[in-house]
């Protein structure tokens, strides 16, 4: 694996489930699947429309999956943008420069490669690398990758906000685990973190891109006017906060063990990204666009999905005891609110963002 060294700072890490079995998120990532695959066309005409392959002299053509996790949905990512890539060149009458491609795989250190580079295609058309390290923090040397991706991977914070752990602070969030619905202090807090860890993000691409190299980027997103409780994932991880409760009110956990846990997750707005890169200065916005994915899935789906990808997190706050039961328990949920959860799906809620390096 490469190696960085131009280490930043330890960060919190939040691994998806490894391995294989039932509750692995390589059996339970549809939903991220669905959402890269609504935007699927749209990653063609960013190809197509912004990337200059002209003026690209180095051999191989680099690109990097910016928190990967384990697959199989970045195999598809990349085995889809590489088509692309090369459809390009033979549509610029190119083909006889056709490039070799090396793909870089990111996530955390404690992200599950093992399971990753075992399930590698046998049939592939390039070179598999894996870098392991946070994407808040600078990854590859300058200058040297030419196509970015990131998807359902940006709406992580580095860390739970600082203030939302201090019991004497106004962002202190008793009796939930995210800032829907909760004071100002929260979702101000809450934002902060986003966009102070976004603006190191955006950073540290601006360097690693080649000049003229895009960046395609696949988030949650809060849509104008919306409130983030009637958006899909804040509903679930309500319901999920609400399950927790319940559990407290039972005995099985304790009062101060939710009153303590908070997800590291945001949604931002098309406003806030817009700003964000605006003020980075080194990129161009190509293209930024709610998308509608229009998933639907089950009490029990809902619930899996949840697991695969929070699961360490809870059981590092909880024990790992009480896993099974929150997630019975949260499904059953998730299938007495079907029907908010399913209306909350009418409006956009991924954005879209295509980034260039001027």
């Amino acid at each position: 694996m490469s190696s960085n060294t131009n280490s930043s700072p330890t960060l919190q890490s939040f691994p998806m489930n490894g391995g294989d079995g039932p509750h692995s998120y390589l059996k339970n990532s549809d939903l991220q699947r669905e959402a890269t695959d609504a935007s699927r066309t749209m990653i063609e005409d960013a190809i197509a429309e912004k990337l200059d392959v002209k003026c690209f002299s180095s051999n191989p053509f680099r690109l990097a999956d910016l928190g990967c996790s384990v697959g199989p949905n970045t195999f598809h990512a990349m085995q889809h943008i590489v088509e692309a890539i090369e459809r390009k060149y033979s549509e610029e009458g190119l083909k006889p420069q056709m490039p070799e491609f090396q793909i870089f795989f990111n996530d955390h250190s404690t992200n599950d490669f093992n399971t990753l580079f075992s399930s590698l295609p046998a049939e592939r058309r390039y070179f598999a690398c894996g870098v392991p390290g946070s994407f808040h923090g600078r990854l590859f040397p300058e200058g040297s990758i030419h196509l970015m991706y990131s998807s359902y991977a940006l709406q992580w914070l580095s860390k739970v906000p600082e203030e939302l752990l201090d019991k004497n602070s106004p962002a202190w969030n008793r009796g939930r685990i995210l800032y829907s619905g909760a004071p100002d202090e929260v979702s101000q807090a809450y934002a902060a973190q986003f966009e102070n860890d976004m603006e190191k993000f955006l950073c540290a691409r601006a360097k690693e891109l080649v000049v003229g190299g895009i960046m395609v980027l696949i988030m949650p997103a809060l849509p104008d006017g919306i409130p983030a409780s009637q958006i899909p994932s804040a509903f679930m991880f309500d319901l999920l906060g609400a399950t927790l409760v319940d559990m407290a009110i039972e005995g099985l956990i304790t009062e101060d063990q939710v009153d303590s846990f908070n997800l590291p997750v945001y949604a931002a707005s098309r406003e806030q990204m817009t700003g964000l890169v605006t003020r980075n200065g080194f990129l161009s916005i190509e293209r930024m666009e709610i998308v509608n994915t229009a998933s639907k899935h089950g009490g029990k789906e809902c619930g899996m999905h949840l697991r695969a990808g929070l699961e360490g997190i809870i059981a590092q706050q909880f024990g790992s005891g009480i896993v099974d039961e929150l997630f019975d328990r949260f499904s059953k949920k998730a299938v007495e609110f079907s029907h908010q959860l399913e209306s909350s799906h009418k409006e956009g809620t991924q954005l879209f963002v295509v980034l260039r390096r001027k």
